[in-house]
């Protein structure tokens, strides 16, 4: 290996092996806060409520900021930033006089879009099996339709089951953060 691949080739070693911080700080986090979902769900998942109002009204204001940074696409900015202000504010509206209700009827919407993700991939899967992907797409075709529509037709079961979900996914992703903080670490 000649010494300019070798030049090329440090810099990014040590930036990686420098900031494996961050991954472990990261999956620390994640892993509270499963546990947070587990030990008080109402409560935390009261405060993402909270924090998804204020996500997306943020997110509404920085893409009406940004029609004046960069025109391009400006339709679809300006959609995204109404929709998003709107949104928000209807959230944290709703959080203010409802807490509880809010954030139940959050979850339960987000988990009818999530029904109806699932039965589009679950018709588009069953397409390609027909179409010659096999027989295993099928079935995770079918599971995908019968798991979408059952969401679609009981989104409060889902929604009261999204905390623990959440939470089961939050530790999970934190313990394989902290496990890539120390593979960085040591490379």
């Amino acid at each position: 290996m000649s010494d300019a691949t070798t030049a090329t080739m440090t810099p990014a070693v040590s930036d990686s092996h420098s900031g494996w911080w961050m991954p472990l700080v990261m999956g620390i986090l994640s892993i509270l806060f499963g546990l947070l979902l587990f030990s008080h769900p109402a409560e935390t998942a009261k405060w993402v409520a909270w924090l998804v109002g204020i996500w997306w009204l943020m997110g509404g204001i920085l893409n009406l900021i940004s029609l004046f940074i960069d025109r391009t696409q400006w339709g679809w900015k300006l959609a995204l930033g109404i929709l998003g202000i709107f949104a928000g504010l209807v959230v944290l509206d709703a959080m203010s006089k409802a807490p509880l209700a809010a954030t139940v009827g959050l979850a339960a919407i987000w988990v009818f879009v999530i029904g109806i993700q699932g039965v589009i991939y679950g018709g588009i899967e069953i397409i390609q099996a027909f179409q010659g992907a096999g027989w295993g797409v099928g079935a995770l075709g079918v599971i995908s339709l019968l798991f979408g529509f059952f969401l679609m037709f009981n989104p409060l079961a889902g929604a009261l089951a999204l905390p623990w979900l959440f939470g089961i996914l939050a530790i999970a992703g934190g313990i394989a953060a902290i496990v890539l903080a120390f593979r960085f670490r040591s490379a």
